[in-house]
């Protein structure tokens, strides 16, 4: 029955090992380019401070993935061992709890930093954004540690009780506990990971919006603003954005309404897509980022030189 619980709570965590890798070097890389400007300039602006704790959270996440694959495939029994599946699974909780909801930060800060309401609220947070955003950050590790925390605390609470019931030889009725454990938390995260998704919602309406506004009245003046392929890119990245965080969330909630049912077709492509979207949104941020896109290219055309050489 311990490995019913094993099947049934970390079925999330297997992946394929391409994908968990992929993303694992494409979050490493941008996390070693800005510690490196970090190093240089002593400083970090706030957009770089909220992609180097994206960067640090999705590889971690990505990271226990890849072990928790590997590990099942060559040492399956070792992580039945006590406290390992606790640890495997609140760690994993923690990282990808605080990739949504630094996600959800970021788009929050493009969204004050570039968009131009006349609203004096607006006028406010756009003036103190940057001392707001290490509490934001703040917050959302804290809230993502409670949830780590609390699926550490279900899990040990359930194989402790799974463990008593299966030893009075009550099977069935032991299967039915475990399944009533997650119910309460499984709420708790579903609500907490609406309230970030509906933050990006708003977040993007308000700057899609602002943006459209703003190249209408450009276009309808004739006037040629300098900025404005900017506002046309971070459009386009928004959308992006927009589309593969609502995608991330709808398998996030499948993944709770599937937490107690067998494995499926449906949910080895949720699980597939919720590994990959990690390291395709990092893709698209490097893109989006003059410093991290220049090093990126600088990169390529050094390994591009050594092989033509060869």
């Amino acid at each position: 029955m311990h490995s019913t619980l094993h099947r049934r709570k970390t079925s999330r965590l297997f992946v394929s090992p391409n994908t968990a890798f992929a993303g694992m070097w494409i979050n490493a890389f941008i996390v070693c380019v800005l510690c490196l400007a970090w190093v240089k300039k002593k400083t970090l602006n706030s957009n770089e401070k909220i992609l180097l704790l994206l960067g640090c959270s999705r590889f971690c996440c990505l990271c226990f993935s890849w072990i928790y694959y590997f590990l099942s495939k060559i040492y399956p029994y070792y992580l039945l061992i006590h406290p390992i599946l606790q640890l495997t699974q609140g760690a994993y909780s923690f990282f990808f709890s605080s990739n949504l909801w630094v996600s959800a930060c970021l788009c929050g800060f493009y969204c004050i930093k570039i968009a131009n309401f006349r609203n004096s609220f607006f006028i406010c947070l756009k003036v103190k954004i940057d001392r707001i955003v290490p509490w934001l950050l703040l917050g959302s590790v804290i809230f993502s540690l409670i949830i780590g925390i609390l699926v550490y605390i279900t899990i040990d609470e359930a194989i402790c009780k799974n463990l008593n019931f299966t030893c009075q030889g009550r099977i069935f009725k032991s299967s039915i506990r475990i399944d009533e454990h997650f119910y309460p938390i499984n709420f708790l995260t579903g609500f907490l990971h609406t309230a970030s998704f509906m933050a990006v919602i708003f977040a993007a309406v308000f700057l899609l919006f602002s943006l459209w506004t703003h190249k209408r009245k450009m276009q309808k003046n004739s006037m040629k603003d300098l900025s404005m392929d900017a506002h046309i890119r971070a459009m386009k990245s928004i959308l992006s954005f927009l589309v593969m965080y609502s995608i991330n969330f709808m398998s996030f909630i499948l993944t709770l309404i599937y937490s107690t049912s067998h494995e499926n077709n449906i949910q080895f492509l949720v699980y597939l897509f919720q590994h990959a979207y990690p390291g395709v949104h990092s893709l698209i941020l490097i893109f989006s980022n003059p410093k991290l896109e220049k090093a990126l290219l600088n990169i390529l055309s050094g390994v591009m030189c050594k092989v033509c050489m060869k």
